[in-house]
């Protein structure tokens, strides 16, 4: 048996969440809880409204509080640009080559911030003025996110978080039970045409398409019951949702006058409970800043076709 003290954040503010508004109101304050668990390492313990963990299979040695909610507070490094130097390049160190700003980055970025902060590295690249190196000696592709591990360079959001997953100790973000496993999948699938239909409305047409996409996760949302998560518990399907939605319901919201959280109960409950999360609060962003980042990429974008702007191999050659 081994004594925990962990700690969650809870919402201050009104109890009921009637709509976009109120999730994303950059005034909604937070209060820290401490509470102490004794569990063995087999045991799912809860933390924070039905957030639940599969210690599968635990690090060696005593289970941190970090590793109990999945993150460690850090001061963030600067973005590397045109003038700055390269790391030093496959020495062994595990490194994660993200953007501050980029969703699909932002996947892994909170994949990594599940215990993994002293084991993987974070290196921002400033998009707008990338470094030569990071194409010439990093990654050809020139996107983020990327991993340098065990001398290799590896790409594409949704492979990294898979990848983080089955190849670093700690807790697993993806369930044994073979159905939810199957509905992960599923998910996880259906990501980019979450996103191609939900474009179509940021650009200012589709909300059929849109309301569809919506009703796909408010719907998918209800599949089971033992927590507020696709899949009940925390996983890696709510990393691959979570950035977009994060993007997406304010700008619909202030933009085309859509609120995607109207009658989607499950998907607003979601959602707080998603900001609850350590290892994804680390990852957020100034809703407002959201927003004004999304009117400008449309005003510079608009004549792209709706399929690059979803895919994320075009996103961030595009931004």
């Amino acid at each position: 048996m081994a004594a925990l003290n962990l700690s969650y954040c809870s919402c201050v503010g009104s109890s009921r969440l009637t709509s976009s508004r109120d999730l994303f109101n950059p005034f909604r304050l937070s209060t820290h809880t401490k509470i102490t668990l004794k569990f063995s390492y087999t045991e799912v313990f809860s933390l924070r409204s039905q957030a639940f963990i599969s210690l599968r299979r635990p690090r060696s040695g005593t289970i941190s509080a970090a590793m109990a909610t999945g993150s460690v507070k850090e001061v963030l490094p600067p973005a590397l640009d045109s003038t700055s130097e390269p790391p030093p390049l496959f020495d062994g160190t595990t490194r994660l080559y993200i953007s501050y700003t980029c969703p699909y980055a932002q996947r892994v970025w909170i994949t990594r911030n599940y215990g993994l902060q002293e084991k993987i590295k974070l290196v921002p690249i400033d998009l707008q003025n990338r470094p030569a190196w990071y194409k010439e000696k990093v990654y050809p592709a020139n996107k983020v996110p990327s991993l340098e591990h065990d001398n290799e360079v590896k790409g594409e959001s949704l492979d990294l978080i898979k990848y983080i997953d089955s190849n670093f100790e700690g807790p697993s973000l993806l369930p044994d039970d073979p159905a939810k496993r199957e509905f992960a999948e599923e998910l996880l699938t259906y990501t980019d045409s979450f996103s191609k239909a939900v474009m179509t409305l940021l650009k200012g047409d589709g909300v059929d398409e849109a309301g569809a996409a919506f009703d796909y996760i408010e719907t998918s949302l209800s599949k089971f019951e033992d927590g507020p998560f696709f899949l009940g518990q925390f996983s890696l399907v709510d990393i691959a949702y979570a950035p977009f939605i994060e993007r997406y319901v304010p700008f619909l919201l202030e933009v085309r006058k859509y609120d995607a959280m109207a009658d989607r109960p499950k998907l607003a409950a979601w959602f707080e409970e998603m900001c609850k999360i350590e290892g994804f609060q680390q990852t957020r962003r100034d809703p407002k800043e959201l927003v004004e980042t999304y009117k400008i990429r449309f005003a510079v974008c608009s004549s792209l076709k709706p399929e690059k702007l979803a895919s994320g191999r075009h996103y961030d050659l595009q931004n």
